[in-house]
């Protein structure tokens, strides 16, 4: 029986299976649950948000007012709703720039996103460290956004993003204390 890998958390052994075949049988690391449901979590909002992107791109060179109200017919909404107006003043100002821009932007995010959830699946130290940045520097918009237009869901999420960062400073910090321990 051999045993190959960096460590004996991420190693693979190779035994023997008959006389002249070998099987590889990897040993899994044990996964911190709360650093997969922060992944699985980034990995949802990274999809979205190129589904997101790959709407923006179909809608470049089209009208996109249009488009809506099209839209708005097929769903058979009332048309006169005050929301769905606001939205479609809203819509005839979106050009091409401005799309091929949200598309790009949608885009960079999407990809942030998946390296972050991708770095913490692998409980990457690292990632850790990106994502406490990248989600702590959104928290004041996201604060602003709910004072400015109070909703169950703003709210929600501002929860969340508060939660995954107090989270990850917890881990950061324990990390830290039982390296120097170790010293």
């Amino acid at each position: 029986m051999r045993v190959r890998g960096r460590d004996s958390q991420d190693a693979a052994i190779l035994c023997p299976y008959g006389s002249t075949h070998f099987r590889l049988i990897r040993i899994m690391r044990h996964h911190n649950k709360g650093l997969v449901a922060i992944a699985i979590f980034k990995w949802f909002k990274a999809l979205i948000l190129l589904v997101l992107t790959i709407g923006l791109l179909k809608m470049v060179h089209a009208d996109v007012a249009e488009a809506a109200e099209k839209a708005i017919r097929a769903l058979r909404v009332d048309p006169d709703n005050r929301y769905l107006g606001w939205l479609l003043a809203k819509l005839y100002l979106v050009d091409d720039k401005k799309l091929e821009t949200l598309s790009a932007l949608s885009f960079a995010y999407s990809a942030l996103f998946l390296v972050e959830g991708t770095g913490l699946y692998f409980e990457k130290h690292w990632a850790e460290y990106l994502t406490i940045i990248a989600t702590a520097s959104f928290i004041p918009l996201e604060v602003y956004e709910l004072i400015k237009e109070p909703n169950i869901i703003k709210g929600i999420l501002l929860l969340l993003n508060v939660g995954i960062v107090v989270f990850l400073v917890v881990i950061v910090r324990r990390q830290r204390h039982e390296k120097r321990a170790r010293s």
